[in-house]
């Protein structure tokens, strides 16, 4: 009796071309969506921009626009700024969390700037973080805001959209970060940290996502944990 031929195994996991065109697909729809996708935050300048990031740290962009809409007429370059105090900084920003050390961040920014910087910001990472209350998640989002440096700052928004869509599976900012940038199309580099933000604000929300709303759900290997549920 002739032997039985071994059956090849078969795997369930997609090949890596096929993983390729899915996350191609994905970010071809948020393109196809909002080609220029930008911060939420409002800003005039790369200083602005800083210090509303900075400021953005465990609070909704939502909070800190009001609180700029007051700030940044009285103070929106590192002179001005600096000319507050910190006393003086901290009435504007009060309704945001952390806002004393935040205060003392900014002001401390503002004359580290004047005296090395000439008053301006420096736009490579290393010096960026230097800054007080400048980490690489900040860092990040400024140079990919400006358009200095394709990079993707991992927030809870981010970790989360990441998971589910199965494009990243660390287990920290710092590792998923890593592996976005490793796996999304290089073309939406510069703006890959917006649409993923902006997804899982707006529609791959935390408790229950608005699957029957999603431009990629077809293609979200979650969608069978919420849908229907």
């Amino acid at each position: 009796m002739p032997a039985a031929k071994a059956v090849p195994k078969t795997s369930s996991r997609p090949s890596a071309k096929a993983e390729a065109a899915r996350v191609q697909e994905i970010f071809d729809r948020f393109a196809a969506k909002d080609d220029h996708p930008r911060t939420e935050l409002n800003y005039s300048s790369p200083f602005t921009l800083l210090v509303a990031v900075a400021l953005s740290a465990q609070a909704t962009d939502v909070s800190v626009n009001k609180a700029t809409a007051s700030l940044f007429p009285d103070a929106d370059t590192p002179a001005r700024m600096a000319a507050l105090g910190v006393e003086g900084l901290m009435p504007y920003i009060q309704s945001i969390g952390l806002y004393r050390t935040k205060a003392r961040n900014v002001i401390a920014t503002a004359n580290i700037l004047l005296d090395r910087y000439g008053g301006q910001v420096p736009l490579d990472r290393e010096a960026l973080m230097a800054l007080p209350g400048v980490g690489r998640k900040t860092a990040s989002v400024v140079l990919n805001e400006l358009d200095i440096e394709p990079a993707i700052a991992v927030d809870t928004h981010v970790f989360r959209v990441a998971h589910r869509l199965k494009i990243a599976d660390g287990a920290t900012p710092d590792k998923v970060e890593a592996q976005l940038m490793a796996v999304v199309p290089g073309p939406y580099l510069t703006r890959a940290h917006h649409w993923l933000i902006l997804h899982g604000r707006y529609t791959c929300v935390a408790r229950r996502p608005k699957c029957e709303q999603c431009i990629v759900a077809d293609l979200c290997p979650s969608r069978e944990l919420f849908i229907g549920g």
